[in-house]
């Protein structure tokens, strides 16, 4: 029997409270001149990071962006700086980790503009008590699609950060992270905008 759409939201609702999402937009952008990324537009018109928050805001996840740029300060969203800073991503998911306090955070790069609706609700719903969850390719994970749980994935980050090991990669190893296993047309929407050529080349979506 198929679950009725009231069901289906409230269920969804649920998933969804308590669950925090963490915009990452950090980074130097040496290869657009230095540009913010989150806000290049798409051809649809919305930036990159608009687009994240729309479709964060049709989940009823309250959002954040992670990362340090000025740009970024009139877009009224709360913004968490990096602590410790200069150590990369690692320092933006500590801070995020310890503002969301034990809640579910969803980390995702600003960079991502294929990405859809379905594939994040994916994340959101997947059933595991595991301290994280992420895609996993080639052996590689995708540290910018996951899902951290509880308060070891701080503990633990804290420590790696104390000692220098500051790869996401070796984070999500350590944390025993469960892949989420994706079809090769879901890992598709996982591609980012790594270049200018790459906009330009881009579809409506």
């Amino acid at each position: 029997m198929h679950e009725s759409e009231p069901a289906e939201r409230e269920r969804s609702a649920r998933a969804s409270e308590g669950t925090l999402a963490a915009i990452f937009v950090g980074g130097m952008s040496t290869r657009w001149g230095g540009a913010p990324k989150g806000l290049l537009r798409l051809p649809s018109g919305e930036t990159l990071v608009e687009r994240w928050c729309i479709l964060f805001d049709a989940l009823e996840i309250e959002t954040v962006l992670v990362g340090a740029h000025p740009a970024y300060a009139g877009l009224g969203i709360a913004f968490i700086p990096d602590e410790p800073a200069q150590i990369g991503p690692l320092g933006g998911l500590i801070a995020l980790l310890t503002y969301a306090c034990h809640r579910r955070v969803i980390t995702v790069a600003c960079d991502m503009p294929y990405a859809g609706r379905q594939l994040v609700e994916r994340l959101v719903h997947h059933p595991s008590l595991a301290p994280a969850v992420a895609p996993k390719h080639a052996n590689v994970w995708e540290p910018w699609f996951a899902r951290y749980a509880g308060s070891v994935p701080l503990r633990i980050a804290k420590k790696r950060a104390a000692r220098g090991d500051h790869s996401l990669q070796g984070l999500l190893d350590e944390l025993g992270a469960e892949p989420l296993e994706l079809s090769d047309a879901e890992l598709e929407q996982l591609r980012d905008w790594d270049c200018p050529q790459d906009a330009q080349l881009a579809p409506r979506v």
